[in-house]
């Protein structure tokens, strides 16, 4: 079953960033740091690591993209779980304040006793709730979509679209604005979440002024196992056909997505320099990725 891992890009602080989150919150750690070398990017960091369980990815490219707030990351401190998750909010703000910027600053809201909304120092949304411990529980960690100008009001939609395809999916929580929420239209997404192979992600509207849309800085790389699974994503996520390089697309909403291969990942983190040199050549010249043509590369066939 194919994996959901964010991936995020930076201009030249992947590794110091991943170390950084890792220093933030539990059950964190850097699994692997590769260096790409001859990209167009010149020499990149590629660095896998967990933040409180949750597989993260990044990358230093160059300053070609910028993290926004359009993907989040809303972190739930639930107290049926971490009987100090008061404390450990609070001291995971404090953290993330260090050079940040608060984008709904931490205080009680009518859908949480404690909440706040932070951008990092290296330009990162969190969003830190002190959940309700009734119902059915979540993830410490969730990709989080605001759909804003002239997104807003597709979350729904947007929603049913990726529930329609993904195989192991299926709907969660869905709360809707009400009379008296403007600018927010009444009976757009206020609130939502489903499950998309084994990651829980949530989308709302905003009808706020944002100076943002998606790109390519937050993409969801999802790692498949087989051809026919990069063949059956890439068919049904691809919607910009020039957006369409080294495994890279984005969907008619402007969500970027990476369609991938754990066996690329393999070769790149355990093959020689010759063996990564030869793999990230082949790569760089393909939109979709071609297995059989990486395992040719990996050879050297």
């Amino acid at each position: 079953m194919p994996q959901i891992t964010p991936h995020l890009w930076f201009d030249r602080e992947a590794k110091e960033a991943a170390r950084f989150y890792c220093s933030v919150f539990p059950d964190s750690r850097i699994d692997s740091s590769t260096v790409l070398y001859d990209t167009p990017s010149g020499e990149c960091d590629l660095v896998s690591f967990r933040v409180w369980g949750q597989p993260f990815m990044a990358i230093s490219a160059g300053p070609y993209f910028k993290i926004n707030p359009s993907i989040s990351f809303t972190v739930n401190f639930d107290p049926s779980r971490e009987p100090n998750a008061r404390e450990m909010l609070d001291e995971a703000w404090s953290k993330l304040a260090d050079g940040g910027t608060p984008l709904m600053p931490l205080d009680k809201y009518p859908f949480s006793e404690r909440y706040g909304w932070i951008q990092d120092k290296y330009g990162v949304s969190w969003q830190l709730i002190l959940t309700n411990p009734e119902g059915e529980p979540r993830p410490p960690i969730i990709p989080s979509f605001l759909f804003v100008g002239d997104n807003c009001g597709k979350a729904e939609e947007a929603r049913a679209f990726y529930l329609s395809f993904f195989r192991n999916a299926r709907p969660g929580a869905l709360h809707r604005y009400g009379p008296g929420m403007e600018p927010d239209r009444e009976g757009t997404v206020m609130f939502s979440d489903c499950l998309l192979e084994n990651t829980w992600v949530t989308a709302m509207d905003s009808a706020h002024s944002h100076d943002f849309q998606f790109n390519e800085a937050v993409s969801l790389l999802i790692n498949c196992e087989t051809q026919e699974e990069i063949d059956y994503y890439w068919e049904r996520l691809s919607a910009v056909p020039e957006a369409e390089q080294c495994g890279w697309l984005k969907d008619k909403y402007g969500v970027s997505w990476q369609i991938s291969a754990v066996l690329m990942a393999r070769m790149i983190t355990e093959g020689t320099p010759e063996q990564r040199e030869r793999v990230t050549k082949s790569f760089l010249k393909m939109k979709k990725f071609d297995l059989a043509e990486l395992e040719r590369a990996y050879s050297g066939s």
